[in-house]
């Protein structure tokens, strides 16, 4: 049987020549006819670009549009850059046309070697991938790599003109739709100027929907220009008939900025509340690599960040390689400072995410030869730049962290506070994710009251089992509600937020209040009125008094602040003489009661409660539950001792035990003249 080969012929005998195919290859299957030679068309000069104009600048849209004017920005930017200019004049007429003036070198005019018949101007505004980019000798650092920008724009115009004073000539030559109109231009003589001018407008049949440019974009564009180069001044000017009569953008204004992305980073959030006062600010020179870094950060307290990056002034708002090595010198400075001011395991959470959510910043780095993903250049591919970012940015942080032990320490607190609080909402979100297929019931240890609102409603942290069964018995079934512990709960002021996350008491306490913690707290949400703290009146109750305070304080602050948070005042004595009873807070009450109440005539029976759990129902409901009875002390923050608060609470219940060693020491004095008593 014959073989055949993938096109079905008969496979030639070993040794024998193919035979050729008698039927031209168009013949075949419907369609086939018709996919000629004469179907493959070939583009030539800048036809490309306008038939497809979303190659080159992304789309047709409003977007696209002003990309034309960063094009022919960028190349007189490169020119200051590499120190041909310091001067930039942009301008909007009211015929719509913009124009782009530098000082620079000027575009060179005088044949070109491989077109001899053409002029190097018209080479570059008619050629794709024609410019002085390719070879470093002209630009040591530039925005423009492919040589396709300004023929980009000459393409998408329908007209433009370009004016080159050179040598103390002035020359000019005329485009349409990409096409020269006629040959350069010598204008004569000019003494007093020097560099390229362009002025164009967009082509209506190429942007249909939008074809003239907003005043206001085109400022802040240029305005960012300018603070990316100090070296630089960059003149704006729009007819007054153009700008929006309730807008900010001014008609004229003159931008020059020395102090660079500092002064940049300080415009753009003006009047936000920042965690660390000052700024992050700073820049490396690379001679021998013909490039430079710069850089300003900032924190900020309440608001989200966002970080601006910028390669040889092109804007990169996908980020890429640079934003990456800043990401990484941040966190890595961060956690090592962590480390040495004895917070690293808090702030072994961190992530990148968690430290950038609320920074902004702005980075601006020169390189040769970057590569960008795509024309439009909104994302640096280049590996060195993450290298170079790093490894400078990362010496730098760490001298900034150690030179501000305060503002590095406020730092360090936020974004674990950010760690924690994102690690609390996946907690958080996990639970609600069960609660979808099943119903979240109440700690099993919570005895809850028949009231379904929080109007009146109270709830009584106990300490123990023992505690919690006479409680039970003495409480008001209605309104009145009872959560044991066991034990000292967690210090949450020392602990990661995983330990906090995993501890069964403090879960079965914010599912009790069930109004979430941190950013996640719903006051709405609260179940009842009143949260008292109910612990024995000796030092071990105190203790776990702190801790629930510090925790509500900490994970709750606003349930402190609306005023919902109460400490129980039990007694510590019970005084009897005859059918008198009276009971005491605690040495100094008893004292004064048997001073006052009993006159200190006749015998005066004295016991002492070893905690709420010996006390009778009857006895825990008449002194400490019963509303009209007992005693409760509101928990609150006086608001001009804030500050003062928190540093009680850090320096406390903190991570550092020197400081509470210290704190003892300083009142030894207070404790030795106590009249204490061995508990």
């Amino acid at each position: 049987m014959a073989e055949h080969d993938l096109f079905g012929a008969p496979k030639p005998a070993p040794g024998k020549k193919a035979p050729e195919l008698k039927k031209p290859l168009t013949s075949g299957t419907p369609g086939e006819s018709g996919y000629t030679a004469a179907s493959i068309e070939v583009l030539e000069g800048l036809e490309p670009v306008r038939r497809r104009p979303g190659m080159y600048i992304g789309g047709t849209d409003e977007t696209a549009l002003h990309h034309l004017f960063a094009e022919v920005l960028d190349n007189s930017m490169d020119e200051a850059v590499a120190g041909h200019a310091t001067r930039i004049d942009v301008a909007l007429d009211e015929e719509g046309f913009l124009s782009v003036t530098d000082n620079g070198r000027g575009i060179p005019v005088d044949p070109h070697p491989k077109f001899p018949k053409k002029s190097a101007l018209e080479v570059i505004m008619t050629t794709l991938h024609a410019g002085g980019k390719f070879d470093s000798g002209a630009y040591q650092t530039s925005g423009g790599l492919h040589g396709v920008g300004v023929s980009v724009v000459n393409a998408l115009s329908e007209r433009l003109e370009v004016e080159v004073a050179r040598g103390q000539v002035l020359y000019r030559q005329i485009f349409s739709r990409g096409a020269p109109v006629g040959g350069i231009e010598n204008l004569g003589r000019i003494a007093n100027r020097r560099g390229t001018k362009v002025r164009f407008r967009a082509d209506p049949e190429i942007f249909r929907e939008t074809a003239r440019f907003s005043p206001a974009r085109l400022f802040k564009m240029a305005r960012a220009k300018a603070y990316l180069f100090g070296g630089v001044e960059i003149r704006w000017k729009c007819a007054p008939s153009l700008l929006d009569p309730n807008g900010k953008t001014p008609p004229e204004a003159v931008f020059h900025f020395p102090g660079g992305l500092k002064d940049y980073l300080a415009a753009d959030i003006e009047g936000k509340e920042l965690v660390a006062e000052q700024f992050f600010v700073g820049r490396v020179e690379k001679p021998e690599r013909h490039g430079s870094l710069e850089w300003a950060v900032a924190w900020l307290a309440q608001d989200d960040g966002a970080v601006h990056s910028y390669c040889n002034t092109i804007p990169t708002p996908d980020g890429g390689a640079h934003e990456s090595g800043l990401r990484l010198a941040l966190l890595r400075g961060l956690k090592d400072h962590a480390d040495r001011i004895g917070l690293g395991k808090r702030a072994a959470a961190v992530t990148s995410e968690d430290l950038m959510a609320g920074c902004a910043a702005m980075i601006s780095i020169f390189i040769r030869e970057p590569e960008f993903q795509g024309q439009n250049k909104s994302r640096l591919m280049s590996a060195e730049a993450s290298r170079i970012v790093e490894s400078n940015m990362r010496d730098a942080f760490d001298h900034w962290l150690a030179a501000a032990p305060a503002q590095a320490k406020a730092l360090v607190e936020w974004a674990v506070d950010r760690a924690e609080e994102r690690l609390r909402r996946r907690a958080e979100k996990d639970v609600a994710r069960k609660s979808a297929t099943r119903k979240l019931r109440l700690p099993g240890k919570l005895a809850d009251c028949t009231n379904n609102s929080a109007q009146g409603s109270e709830i009584f942290i106990v300490e123990g089992d023992s505690a919690g069964g006479s409680a039970k018995q003495a409480r008001d079934r209605a309104n009145q509600a009872i959560l044991p512990l066991r034990g000292k709960i967690l210090n949450v002021a020392s602990s990661t937020r995983e330990k906090m996350t995993a501890n069964q008491q403090l879960g079965d306490l914010i599912q009790a209040l069930g109004v979430g913690t941190g950013s996640q707290y719903r006051a709405e949400d609260l179940r009842y009125d009143k949260v008292i703290i109910m612990t024995d009146a000796d030092v071990d109750g105190a203790h776990i008094a702190s801790l629930l305070i510090t925790f509500f304080y900490r994970q709750m602050p606003k349930l402190i602040d609306q005023g919902h948070l109460y400490l129980a005042v039990p007694p510590l004595y019970k005084l009897t003489q005859g059918a008198k009873i009276a009971y005491a807070r605690d040495d100094f009450h008893r004292d004064e009661l048997l001073r006052k109440e009993f006159n200190a005539r006749g015998k005066v029976e004295m016991s002492r409660f070893k905690g709420l759990g010996e006390m009778l129902p009857a006895q825990l409901k008449e002194t400490t539950m019963a509303p009209g009875k007992r005693t409760l002390l509101r928990v609150g923050i006086v608001d001009e001792d804030r500050e003062e608060t928190a540093d009680s609470v850090e320096r406390l219940m903190g991570t550092k035990p020197e400081a509470r060693f210290a704190f003892l020491q300083e009142r030894a004095a207070f404790a030795a003249s106590a009249d204490l008593v061995d508990l």
